[in-house]
């Protein structure tokens, strides 16, 4: 019993520090754009972030439906001065061009059931 505990409790922590091998490498591989000086800069590269994934999202039919509602009112609170506001809404468009775009390629090819022939 002891014996099979110390192997459980090995394995565990042998797959624990694989999953941290491999983030660390993955977070590594992946470079940041650098960060804007001031509000109004930061949201123009969020909101040009969030227009490319609307588009990337789009050129697979997988564009969400209020992708472009969000964006208008990013932009209005933009023009307000409300640049904090505005940059939330322009990375929850960036969230969801992304998921859209996910969404659409993990559903490629899958089609309807059978029993709506």
């Amino acid at each position: 019993m002891k014996n099979r505990l110390l192997l459980l409790t090995s394995l565990v922590f042998v797959l624990g520090l694989a999953g941290c091998a491999g983030t660390s490498e993955t977070a590594s591989m992946v470079k940041a754009a650098p960060v804007a000086s001031t509000p109004a800069a930061r949201f123009q590269q969020v909101l040009a972030a969030a227009k490319a994934a609307r588009k990337k999202a789009a050129s697979v039919d997988g564009e969400w439906r209020d992708i472009g509602k969000i964006l208008k009112k990013a932009e209005g609170a933009a023009k307000k001065g409300d640049y904090e506001k505005a940059i939330k809404l322009a990375e929850y468009a960036r969230f969801q061009g992304d998921m859209g775009y996910q969404q659409a390629i993990s559903q490629k090819g899958i089609g309807n059931p059978d029993y709506f022939y």
